[in-house]
């Protein structure tokens, strides 16, 4: 199981892909990490549960991301631990989450977790 370093206001999952380097860890912010414990502890998920992480396409838009709690763990999943949280990867979605920071966000509009990806390039404009 690989560990998450705390660094101030994130936590770092390095993926432990090969080649790759710390501008490619995967960062969760203690806001967003104190926002999942709380909806763990709200909708009383067992501690011996997973948060899922897990990518599929979005078209043109780039990649989605999805949050959900597993308690399975398949034969492609890493696991990684932090604290009360342990957190499930998919291998195909380890590369896709490389370099993003999950968030939450508490605004006028709303609120909720958002992943940051800087190597998104954006959509293409055709509304999609």
């Amino acid at each position: 199981m690989e560990s998450i370093i705390e660094i101030d206001d994130f936590k770092r999952i390095s993926t432990g892909v090969s080649g790759t380097g710390q501008a490619d860890d995967f960062l969760i912010t203690n806001k967003a990490f104190e926002m999942i414990l709380q909806v763990m502890k709200q909708n009383e998920i067992p501690q011996d549960y997973y948060l899922r992480i897990s990518t599929h396409s979005g078209g043109c838009s780039g990649m989605k991301y999805d949050l959900g709690f597993d308690d399975k763990i398949q034969e492609n999943d890493r696991k990684f631990s932090c604290d009360q949280i342990n957190i499930l990867i998919d291998s195909a979605s380890l590369f896709y989450v490389q370099g993003v920071r999950l968030d939450y966000q508490d605004g006028e509009y709303g609120s909720g977790f958002v992943f940051n990806n800087p190597n998104n390039s954006g959509n293409c404009g055709c509304s999609c």
